[in-house]
């Protein structure tokens, strides 16, 4: 039955319980990640696609019930963060081609951005979205799907092996960018041979992760500047020590 639009709209409801739930699979998510085997591998990418469902699902209905609340829009944009940056973070551990400035970054610009909604309240004003914020969460999912498929795709043996080659590169003065070069050309030199498949997709796992998280770290930066500039004057200084002294007047 469709809820009444015009009674009291309260916190507990279906959209705020399923934004509830997406927090709540994150921990299970990066459990099963961190578990070598690829049947847990599976289930991982399960978790993440169930969680990043959900996302599309809350909003839906908020808007569909008319049960949109200030809580639901507070708790939206941060189980997004939770599942996001949980997932990288992960990444960041087992994975040698994402690397620590990519996740700095992505996390910074979220910080900025969360910081400039604050003061968009504290001014009563609305922050502006972009389409190049669109664009950012786009590549991140994608990012991130990708690099699950792959991790479910190839034996632990063979992560172990791309990771050593990482590391070795490194401690022999290569950047990440001259490393991924290398196994892209190994790969492409090797592309017409009769090796099996697999063979072939554990070269591509060799590369496709660092280039896709170079890509996505670029437009998150960006996206996160464009942020700045199209809400430029939420940032006068004079407007928001105003706005925090009539606060707290």
């Amino acid at each position: 039955m469709k809820p009444d639009p015009n009674s009291e709209k309260s916190n507990f409801n279906v959209p705020n319980v399923l934004t509830v739930f997406r927090i709540l699979l994150v921990p299970f998510f990066i459990y099963f990640l961190f578990r070598e085997e690829i049947f847990y591998n599976i289930i991982a990418f399960i978790i993440f696609c169930l969680a990043s469902l959900t996302d599309l699902i809350d909003g839906y209905l908020a808007r569909k019930w008319n049960q949109t609340t200030e809580f639901g829009k507070f708790l939206d944009p941060l189980a997004d963060k939770v599942l996001v940056i949980g997932a990288f973070a992960t990444l960041l551990v087992l994975n040698e081609q994402v690397e620590t400035w990519m996740i700095f970054l992505i996390i910074l610009r979220d910080m900025l951005i969360t910081s400039l909604r604050y003061i968009g309240i504290l001014q009563g004003k609305i922050v502006q979205t972009t389409q190049m914020a669109k664009l950012k969460t786009f590549f991140q999912m994608g990012a991130i799907v990708i690099i699950l498929m792959l991790l479910m795709i190839i034996s632990s043996g063979q992560k172990n092996k791309i990771n050593q080659i990482y590391s070795a590169g490194r401690d022999n003065g290569k950047i990440g960018l001259e490393i991924a070069g290398e196994n892209y050309h190994l790969f492409i030199s090797n592309f017409r041979d009769t090796a099996p498949l697999l063979d072939h997709v554990s070269q591509i796992a060799a590369f496709l992760p660092y280039y896709i998280m170079l890509i996505t770290t670029i437009i998150t930066v960006l996206s996160g500047l464009r942020y700045l500039v199209s809400n430029r004057e939420l940032l006068n200084l004079n407007n928001i020590w105003t706005a925090y002294r009539e606060k707290n007047e």
